[in-house]
C-alpha cells in the first residue's frame, strides 16, 4: 500500500497539531534511516507520513553549562561541535558518512540495538530529552526514557524535540568494538565519564550499547568504583560487574556470550584509559 498523504510542518507547533488531528496512523519520521528501510522492504506501510526536516528542530545551541540539542540535528552535526568530545567521537562512530550526513540525533534514541552509537554516550552524559505534545512541553532523563525494547515514555502524540546535555564535569571516553574498523555495527560500545575527587572516583556514569534492548546503565558497575581508586582490582571488578548485567543477545553480528566477554573486555579498556589519564 503505497503512501497517501505525506505532511511536511514548518514549525513544532503545527507538527504537534498535526499528530493530534492524525493519530497513531500518522508515521513520524526524521531522517527516514530507519523508516524507509522498512518501507522499502514492505514492513512498514503506512497511509500517511510526516516529515520533520523543515519543523525548525535541527541546531546545537550552547546554554550556559549544557548543549542544547534538535532532535533533527544530523549526526554529522555532531562531529563539527567541539563543546563536548564524546559526542564527537560518538558520532563518528555511527554507520557511515551518508548515513550520518542523513541520520538524526533523535532518530539514534530509537533505534534498534545493536544501532545507538550516539544514544549510549547521551546517557553516559546525563542527557535528557524534551518531549512536546498537545498539553505543552515535558523532560525525561534519558535513562528514564527507555523501558524496554523499542519501548519508552514517548506518548502516542508527543514528538521528541530536543535532547539537552549537560557539559561533562569530569572525563569520559569512547569505545566502540566491531568486527571492522568503520562502519559496523556494535559487539559492544562503552561510554563513560567519571568525576574524580582527588585519587578516589567522586561519581561514575557508565553506560552499554550493542548488549541489551537498549543503551543501559551499568550501575553496578558505576557503584563498584565510586569511592575507589582506579586501580587494577577496582576495574577488574568493574569490568566483571558490567558483564554480569549485561543483557546481550545473538544475532548475525555477535552471540550472546562473545558480547558479554566483550563488555567486560573493553569496560576494562575504558576505565584504564581514565585511570592513565588521570594518573
Amino acid at each position: 500500500m503505497a503512501v497517501k498523504e505525506y505532511f511536511l510542518p514548518k514549525s513544532l507547533a503545527e507538527a504537534v497539531g498535526l499528530l493530534a488531528q492524525h493519530g497513531p496512523s500518522l508515521l513520524v519520521m526524521a531522517g527516514g534511516t530507519i523508516a524507509m528501510p522498512l518501507i522499502n522492504e514492505g514492513i512498514s506501510l503506512p497511509e500517511k507520513v510526516m516529515g520533520l526536516r523543515r519543523a525548525g528542530l535541527s541546531y546545537i545551541d550552547r546554554r550556559s553549562d549544557a548543549l542544547a540539542i534538535g532532535a533533527t540535528t544530523p549526526l554529522a552535526q555532531l562531529v563539527k561541535q567541539n563543546a563536548i568530545p564524546l559526542l564527537q567521537t560518538a558520532a563518528r562512530n555511527a554507520a557511515s558518512m551518508a548515513v550520518r550526513n542523513m541520520g538524526t540525533v533523535g532518530g539514534n534514541i530509537f533505534a534498534p540495538p545493536p544501532a545507538g552509537d550516539v544514544a549510549v554516550a547521551l546517557l553516559a552524559l546525563d542527557a535528557q530529552v524534551e518531549l512536546a505534545g498537545p498539553a505543552g512541553k515535558r523532560i525525561v532523563p534519558l535513562a528514564d526514557f527507555y523501558t524496554g525494547f523499542m519501548t519508552h515514555q514517548l506518548n502516542p502524540n508527543e514528538i521528541l524535540s530536543e535532547i539537552q546535555v549537560p557539559l561533562p564535569a569530569g572525563k569520559t571516553v569512547y569505545l566502540k568494538y566491531g568486527r571492522k574498523h568503520a562502519n559496523t555495527p556494535s559487539v559492544v560500545a562503552v561510554a563513560a565519564q567519571l568525576v574524580f575527587n582527588g585519587p578516589q572516583v567522586a561519581s561514575a556514569r557508565i553506560a552499554l550499547n550493542g548488549v541489551g534492548p537498549h543503551p543501559l546503565r551499568a550501575r553496578n558497575a558505576e557503584a563498584t568504583v565510586i569511592g575507589a581508586t582506579l586501580a587494577e582490582a577496582a576495574i577488574a571488578a568493574a569490568a566483571q560487574a558490567a558483564a554480569d548485567e549485561s543483557e546481550p543477545f545473538t544475532d548475525a553480528v555477535a552471540t550472546e556470550s562473545y558480547r558479554r566477554k566483550m563488555t567486560a573486555v573493553y569496560v576494562r579498556r575504558a576505565l584504564t584509559q581514565l585511570a592513565g589519564e588521570e594518573a
